[in-house]
């Protein structure tokens, strides 16, 4: 299918995991990709040449998405580039973890900076280049709604503030033909959580289909709000989780 044809689409965080998994995806769907990353300009430049691959235009920005002045340049840069915007993927992240006593100012400040204001300030600066039909899709987690472990709680109350955003901005932009929604997934399958690392079998039984999901399962549901099939879903969070929150 070539349900994004014609269509731009960033993805922060986009040179692995699930961002690269949604930006392969959507480019099979017929959209131009622009991925940034932090530090893996490599495996950023081989999302690039797996999406020109796919017969898609591909570029990689490097920007820290703690940094906002970066980031607006990034979108504005994508935006410039290909001459639109169209799609929004809020997935840069980072998963800080520890007691409510271990958790100092410094590991606060990075997760809200990357976690709820980077999307906020992503999305901000990337309205100014959508029109009529423009996505704007956050990433968030199985854990905003069910913490299963200590030690969650910073993670957790950082990836619940997309649910708000999310309601906020669908009646903000609603009238402009802007969606907005919020994909949580479950356990995936990724460098930074592998399924067969050392705590996987205990995660994965917390789910109801018994496995860690594949980012590709992730991005399918992406694709499906970033097209015109998911035109009349907006304010939503849709959990991609193998009935972990059921």
């Amino acid at each position: 299918m070539n349900r994004l044809e014609g269509n731009v689409a960033l993805i922060t965080g986009g040179s692995r995991g699930i961002g690269a998994a949604t930006a392969l995806r959507l480019a099979a769907e017929g959209a131009d990709i622009v991925v940034t990353y932090e530090n893996s300009s490599e495996r950023a430049a081989e999302v690039v040449e797996q999406v020109k691959a796919r017969g898609r235009r591909g570029l990689a920005i490097q920007a820290d998405s703690a940094v906002p002045q970066a980031l607006i340049a990034g979108v504005d840069e994508a935006a410039a580039t290909f001459g639109r915007l169209d799609i929004l993927v809020n997935n840069a992240g980072v998963f800080l973890v520890g007691s409510l006593d271990d958790l100092g100012p410094a590991e606060i400040d990075r997760t809200l900076a990357v976690n709820v204001r980077a999307p906020f300030v992503a999305s901000q600066a990337a309205v100014r280049h959508m029109g009529n039909g423009g996505r704007i899709i956050s990433i968030g987690s199985n854990v905003a709604e069910r913490a299963p472990f200590p030690g969650l709680a910073l993670y957790s109350m950082s990836k619940t503030a997309l649910v708000g955003m999310a309601k906020g901005l669908a009646r903000e932009l609603g009238p402009r033909g802007i969606t907005v929604n919020v994909v949580h997934p479950g356990p995936t399958d990724t460098d930074t959580n592998p399924a067969d690392g050392p705590n996987a079998e205990t995660i994965a039984g917390f789910t109801a289909v018994g496995r860690y999901a594949e980012a590709a399962e992730i991005a399918a549901t992406v694709a499906h709000l970033a097209s015109a099939d998911g035109r009349y879903i907006t304010g939503a969070s849709i959990h991609v989780d193998g009935g972990f929150t059921a």
